[in-house]
């Protein structure tokens, strides 16, 4: 199993980056180094992500802080206690509400050990998460990365990454999954590094200024 992030130990990945990608350099030098952005595990950090799913970072902040003000404690059994039209009142969409009384259910039942999961190898955890409705890979990613600060995590369905991804090589369109995957694997083992200085970079420069195709910041 692959050890959290550190400050210390994203900084040997950004050096390993630049040494092995010009254009990676090229926008560190520029913008500096990402900050190490964590949040701590459990189901308070799995149920904001999926307020975070397809949402631009300032209404997911929103959302999440009525949901926050209305639970209090964050936790499955608080959250069970909602109901649709509570849901919908926070800016819950009924999908949403649905997925997260899945995931409170299956943590307050005892089917989803998310104890377990933080001790198994990436794809492993991922598999596992994946398995309960509304959690798709990049919500699975996005777990590991932020919750679990592994280093090797490349969530190439994030439409931020891809925009910045293809702004820092010049492409002339965003590229897919299929090219994400094909770049990513000069970042190994630090993609989850590459990820977060692309995101920094994103905020920073891309979203700033005109570029040739969509990009939507998770």
């Amino acid at each position: 199993m692959a050890p959290r992030l550190t400050r210390a130990t994203m900084k040997t990945g950004l050096d390993a980056l630049a040494a092995a990608d010009p254009d990676l350099a090229r926008i560190r030098e520029a913008i500096g180094d990402p900050p190490l952005r964590t949040r701590a595990g459990g189901f308070p950090a799995l149920l904001q992500i999926i307020v975070e799913q397809q949402l631009s970072v300032a209404s997911a902040r929103a959302i999440w802080n009525r949901v926050e003000g209305a639970l209090g404690a964050v936790t499955p059994e608080a959250y069970l206690a909602l109901d649709a039209d509570g849901a919908r009142a926070l800016g819950m969409s009924r999908a949403k509400h649905v997925y997260a009384g899945g995931l409170a259910e299956a943590i307050a039942e005892g089917r989803l050990d998310l104890a377990r999961i933080h001790r198994m190898e990436d794809e492993k955890a991922i598999a596992a998460l994946v398995e309960l409705k509304g959690i798709g890979r990049w919500t699975a990613e996005i777990y590991l990365l932020s919750a679990m600060a592994r280093p090797d995590i490349w969530p190439v369905d994030d439409l931020a990454i891809q925009a910045a991804a293809g702004h820092a090589k010049g492409l002339e369109t965003r590229p897919d999954r299929k090219e994400m995957l094909v770049l990513g694997e000069a970042w190994r083992p630090w993609r989850a590094v590459a990820a977060r200085l692309l995101w920094h970079y994103f905020r920073n420069v891309v979203s700033a200024r005109p570029i040739p195709y969509t990009a939507a910041e998770q």
